[in-house]
């Protein structure tokens, strides 16, 4: 963090004081050079506002700076130290906002959560790194402040654009070696690191994850990339939503995928795929619930048509190559006169989950949350068949439910991909088609 380079990455697990460290770091160069400007900026403000306008930095001020009084404007959004620094709070998927933040110069520019900012947004954002301030600290000779860009995220996998700058040291698009590679640093932190600042479970939560999950949320590693993964891990990190900000809905589905166990003594067998999700009034979907669990038809009919309940349901859509009749009449058992709508899988996993990884990458599909397990088995999805362990009951779930939802996308996606290529011939009698 007090190295010569201007761009300095901290990436490791999850809540191992990486956003902290910063935030702290910055209000520092604040405090020692009177009317600087800094910036924090995320991929989204509304989870800027949550994670860093009313957790992170207020709590940096309470814990190693009590005495200092800063006040926030709620209009535009910045902090104003007593010395006339400030502190500009923003998201870059807000253009009005994007451009009325980057329309200043500063001296200080954090990409909190970069894993999420394309690396054209961080190039837009560079380019304001150009204040000019000077340090006035008691006792030491006054000096320019050094410009300084600060990064942090829970590492992707090694596409990513962060990998490449920090750890390759090439420039992501052209993959060339960096002219000053000195000016790049990053440090890899992780919640073993912070425990006295974490509750004593913490750590066996995390241990009980999936072995790709601890990877990256334990141990802070950057994966290895799978270029045919169909749903990319940044893609649901970029559009996740975490301050539980959600349009109102037109639309809510219960979508459930049989494993094929049709009483009591083959419960056990495979999951039962249950998740609701609901189209919302701007357009997106959003998944609100991950229900799978092992049970018999009577347990999991009741937490189906619960879930119908429970969030006012229009219909629960269900997966009928597995004994169409009998979840029907586990659904109705259940609940009577459940609206209830059949679908047949009459395409392989990978065909069926192309057209929803598009949505999922337009930001047409998020998650509202977190959900491991099942995140878990939509990483195993790749253009060359399913890669994940046993059976991905879950993201059939996933899938179905999203393809009620965006009917006429996914019916266009199927039609474009089953319809025959016209063929030109040029023979001696002219061009045929």
């Amino acid at each position: 963090m007090a190295s010569q380079a201007t761009h300095i990455m901290l990436y490791g697990g999850s809540r191992s004081g990486k956003t902290f460290l910063i935030v702290r770091a910055i209000c520092v160069r604040a405090l020692k050079a009177p009317g600087s400007r800094h910036a924090i900026l995320r991929f989204r403000f509304n989870a800027d506002k949550a994670s860093i306008i009313h957790d992170t930095f207020p709590k940096v001020l309470q814990l190693c700076f009590p005495g200092v009084e800063v006040e926030l404007n709620k209009t535009d959004w910045f902090a104003t130290f007593p010395n006339g620094s400030q502190v500009w709070f923003g998201g870059l998927d807000d253009k009005e906002r994007t451009e009325k933040i980057l329309g200043q110069e500063y001296a200080t520019i954090f990409l909190n959560e970069c894993s999420q900012i394309p690396w054209t947004a961080r190039g837009i954002a560079v380019t304001r790194l150009a204040q000019r301030c000077i340090e006035k600290v008691e006792g030491k000779p006054e000096r320019v402040l050094p410009l300084k860009m600060y990064y942090d995220e829970n590492p992707p996998d090694k596409g990513h654009w962060s990998y490449r700058l920090f750890v390759q040291k090439v420039d992501p698009e052209t993959k060339r070696p960096l002219s000053d590679q000195t000016d790049f640093a990053y440090y890899r932190i992780n919640p073993a690191d912070n425990q006295e600042n974490l509750p004593d479970s913490y750590i066996k939560t995390l241990q009980g994850l999936s072995a790709r999950l601890q990877k990256r949320f334990l141990e802070g590693e950057f994966k290895d990339m799978n270029p045919n993964a169909l749903f990319a891990g940044e893609h649901l990190d970029k559009w996740r939503v975490t301050d539980g900000r959600l349009p109102d809905f037109l639309r809510v589905v219960v979508a459930v995928d049989p494993s094929g166990s049709g009483d009591e003594d083959n419960a056990d067998n495979d999951a039962i795929g249950i998740v609701v999700a609901a189209l919302g009034t701007d357009g997106n979907g959003y998944l609100l619930e991950d229900l799978t669990l092992k049970a018999g038809p009577a347990t999991w009919g009741n937490v189906a048509v619960s879930a119908f309940e429970r969030h006012e349901a229009d219909v629960v859509v269900a997966e009928t190559n597995f004994g169409g009749a009998m979840v029907r009449q586990v659904i109705q058992t259940a609940r009577p006169r459940t609206p209830y709508k059949e679908v047949k899988a009459s395409r392989g996993k990978v065909q069926r989950a192309e057209p929803i990884s598009s949505l999922v990458e337009q930001g047409k599909v998020r998650l509202v949350g977190y959900f491991p397990e099942l995140e878990e088995e939509l990483a195993g999805f790749s253009t060359t068949g399913y890669t994940g362990e046993g059976s991905p009951n879950r993201a059939d779930a996933f899938v179905w439910a999203f393809a009620e939802l965006f009917p006429s996308l996914v019916a266009e996606r199927a039609e474009r991909k089953t319809q025959p290529k016209q063929r030109t011939h040029h023979g001696s009698a002219g061009w045929m088609t």
